[in-house]
């Protein structure tokens, strides 16, 4: 499943590299999101079920409609600025043979520099800021071994279809950006976790769309933090984790400060702000979401430690005591 808004040309790279694939793919979907740019009719030429969105509908919303109209056990989302190896969809089905596990993703490595990660698996800190493992980091042995997971990205994953009803889709809230952890989260919390497998590689372009720092891609990232909180930290673990919470996302202010972007940021923070309380459940899972966080927080601690740490997980890390501990 591919969903796609525009970039034709990239869609058609990727139809092409998946056409490639050591592993029979029964079908191909793409979901376009109102693309102008001759994307959908591309991708009809090459063989793909097209299926029309009629506008830009958000990531989220896209995912659902492929999922719904999927007729296979495994469903592969795959980002159309993705270019995968041959052998990538074969390693990682291969790994899911494994019925307890329920996705599976790969290391993608960035396009610009193929010797450089784009991310592995996700992880995310106790206040509620992800961190795709490997960011930009020159690959090593740090991520080089098969592994269970919790987090994982949407940009290049297979998934079992069955997931999807036992946990529900993307959650539309998000639009795009982080509802990819919204949903991992939510598997967790039930005991459904998946594996990393370093042998399934791919190339990744990034925020090909709009650009990883353009303001509309701020402004969601900004505010997709907060709906995170809203919508997994109960009252009580709200205000222990009220202080990482705070210092996680002023430093990614910072972040967004250094790329001209804070205006954008502080846009999203006041909508996630303004709808915080809408998204808050009325009850929240029986989940011990703060080990699972604290867990997490170790792995971005150790893969910092390993790899040399981003300013911004120094001062973390050093403003919240290094509380994962």
């Amino acid at each position: 499943m591919v969903p796609v808004w525009n970039g034709r040309e990239r869609l058609l790279r990727l139809l092409d590299k998946l056409a490639g694939q050591s592993h029979p793919i029964a079908e191909i979907l793409v979901i376009d999101n109102g693309s102008t740019d001759g994307a959908p009719e591309g991708a009809g030429q090459q063989g793909a079920r097209v299926l029309e969105m009629g506008f830009n509908a958000g990531f989220s919303r896209a995912v659902n409609r492929g999922v719904e109209a999927c007729r296979t056990e495994l469903v592969a989302i795959v980002n159309s600025d993705v270019e995968p190896a041959p052998d990538w969809l074969a390693r990682l089905v291969e790994a899911m043979r494994d019925r307890e596990v329920w996705f599976a993703t790969g290391k993608t490595m960035q396009a610009a520099d193929p010797h450089r990660v784009d991310g592995a698996y996700d992880t995310i800190c106790r206040g509620a800021c992800p961190w795709r493992a490997g960011s930009g980091r020159r690959d090593g042995p740090a991520f080089s071994s098969r592994r269970k997971i919790r987090l994982a990205s949407a940009t290049a994953t297979v998934y079992r279809t069955e997931l999807f009803r036992l946990v529900g889709g993307f959650d539309p809230v998000f639009e795009s950006y982080l509802e990819d952890v919204d949903f991992s989260l939510r598997c967790a919390c039930r005991g459904l976790g998946g594996v990393y497998v370093p042998e399934a590689k791919a190339l990744h372009e990034g925020s090909a769309s709009l650009g990883r720092w353009h303001a509309d891609s701020v402004r969601r990232m900004a505010r997709n933090q907060l709906y995170l909180v809203a919508k997994h930290y109960p009252p009580p673990l709200l205000l222990r984790f009220a202080w990482p919470i705070l210092v996680a996302q002023g430093l990614w202010g910072l972040v967004t400060l250094r790329h001209g972007a804070l205006q954008a940021c502080l846009k999203g923070k006041w909508e996630g702000a303004r709808n915080f309380s809408a998204l808050r459940p009325r009850s929240y899972p029986e989940c011990n979401l703060s080990q699972l966080l604290r867990e997490s927080e170790r792995e971005i601690r150790e893969v910092q430690r390993q790899t040399g740490f981003d300013w911004y997980w120094r001062l973390y890390f050093l403003l919240t005591t290094g509380g994962a501990n």
